[in-house]
C-alpha cells in the first residue's frame, strides 16, 4: 500500500516538474549568442577613429547592449574600452574617442543577449601621429600640430602653385591687383625674401578655387576657424585663464617677430607670447583690396573658405594691440595669409 502512495506522489511530482523540463529544453534550443560583424575603420583621427558594425541575429533573444571594444592587445573585450548603442539587431555606428597618437589598436563589434556577449571579427587600425610634415606640390614643407580634434599647420601657406600643379597668377601691379577678380597672389611687398617666414598673400578668388592647399588639406571654414577659438577658450587658453570671452591671442601668437605696442606690452596684452596653443601666428601683413600693403611685424591675418556675400568673405586675424583673435568679413581683393587644416 505504502509502495503505491509513493509511487503516486512521484507520478504527481513528474507532472508537476514536466512544464518546467520542457520549457528549458524549449529555451535551450531556442535561444542562443547573437552574431555580430564588425565594421571597417574609417576617419582615423589623432585621437578619434569611427567603427561600429552589424547585428545579423539576436540569437532568439532581445540584445540587451551593443558596441564595439577596443585595446592595444589583440582581442578586446567587453572588460576593455567600449562604446554602448541602441539596442537592437542590424548595423549601427560607433565614435571611438580618448585614443593616443601614433597607435595600433585592435577593435571588435559586440552584442549581449540573455545567452551572453558574442564579438564580432576583429580590425586594426593605426592613429594619426599629432605632429609632423607635409610637403605641397613645389616641395614646400610644413609642420602641423594637433589642437584639440583637428590638425592645423603651424606655418602659412607659400605656394605659387595649385594642388594640381597648375600656376596660380603673381600680382604686382596695384592697379591690377585692384581690379582683379580672378585668383591672385603676392609675397609682401613684392619681395620674394617674406616668403619663407610669412608665406604668400592671397586674394579670396585663389582661395575658392578648392586647390590652394595640399592633397588632404583645405583651407578652414569660418565654422573651423570658430571650432579652434572654442576649443582654446573652454580649455584655458584665455591670457588670464579664463574659460569665457575671447582673449586667446597670447596662445596663438608665435613667441619672435611681434612688435610691441602702447597696450599692457603686446599681443595678449602681456610683454611675452606664449604660443601655447603651438598655432605660431606670425605677423605677416596683409595687401590692401586698391594694391598697398600693411602691418607686417604688427598683424596675421587668415583667409576662411567661408564667402559672406558676393563681395566679402570671413577671415581671423592677430594684431599686436588685441588680447582676442579677430573675426571680420572684408573684401574678397584683399590679401591674407593662408592656414590649411586637415581633411577628415
Amino acid at each position: 500500500m505504502k509502495n503505491q502512495i509513493y509511487s503516486a506522489i512521484a507520478f504527481s511530482v513528474a507532472i508537476l516538474l514536466m512544464p518546467s523540463i520542457f520549457n528549458s529544453c524549449i529555451q535551450e534550443e531556442t535561444f542562443s549568442k547573437a552574431t555580430v560583424e564588425t565594421s571597417q575603420v574609417t576617419s582615423v583621427t589623432e585621437a578619434t577613429a569611427i567603427c561600429g558594425g552589424v547585428v545579423t541575429s539576436d540569437g532568439g533573444s532581445n540584445i540587451s547592449v551593443r558596441g564595439v571594444c577596443w585595446n592595444t592587445s589583440p582581442y578586446p573585450t567587453i572588460e576593455n574600452d567600449t562604446t554602448i548603442e541602441v539596442v537592437g539587431t542590424g548595423p549601427f555606428t560607433s565614435l571611438i574617442k580618448g585614443l593616443s597618437p601614433s597607435t595600433t589598436y585592435y577593435v571588435r563589434a559586440y552584442a549581449t543577449n540573455s545567452v551572453g556577449t558574442t564579438y564580432g571579427n576583429e580590425m586594426s587600425f593605426t592613429t594619426l601621429a599629432s605632429s609632423g610634415t607635409v610637403t605641397d606640390i613645389e616641395g614646400n614643407v610644413y609642420n602641423y600640430i594637433t589642437i584639440g580634434t583637428q590638425v592645423w599647420m603651424i606655418e602659412n601657406l607659400k605656394t605659387t602653385k595649385y594642388n594640381d600643379g597648375t600656376s596660380i597668377p603673381n600680382i604686382t601691379d596695384d592697379t591690377t591687383w585692384s581690379n582683379a577678380t580672378t585668383p591672385g597672389y603676392c609675397f609682401y611687398n613684392n619681395d620674394v625674401a617674406y616668403k619663407n617666414a610669412y608665406g604668400a598673400l592671397y586674394n579670396w578668388d585663389a582661395v575658392n578655387t578648392g586647390k590652394l592647399a595640399p592633397t588632404g588639406w583645405h583651407v578652414p571654414t569660418d565654422a573651423e576657424w570658430i571650432t579652434l577659438e572654442n576649443y582654446l577658450i573652454a580649455n584655458g587658453y584665455n591670457y588670464d585663464g579664463t574659460t569665457t570671452g575671447n582673449n586667446i591671442a597670447k596662445s596663438l601668437a608665435a613667441t619672435t617677430d611681434w612688435s610691441t605696442s602702447t597696450y599692457t606690452g603686446s599681443v595678449g596684452y602681456d610683454l611675452t607670447k606664449n604660443n601655447a596653443s603651438g598655432f605660431a601666428g606670425l605677423p605677416g601683413g596683409y595687401r590692401g583690396c586698391f594694391g598697398p600693403f600693411y602691418d607686417v611685424g604688427s598683424g596675421g591675418y587668415w583667409w576662411s573658405s567661408t564667402e559672406n556675400d558676393y563681395c566679402s568673405a570671413w577671415y581671423r586675424g592677430l594684431r599686436c594691440y588685441g588680447s582676442n583673435i579677430y573675426c571680420d568679413y572684408s573684401s574678397k581683393q584683399f590679401g591674407w595669409s593662408v592656414r590649411c587644416v586637415r581633411d577628415y
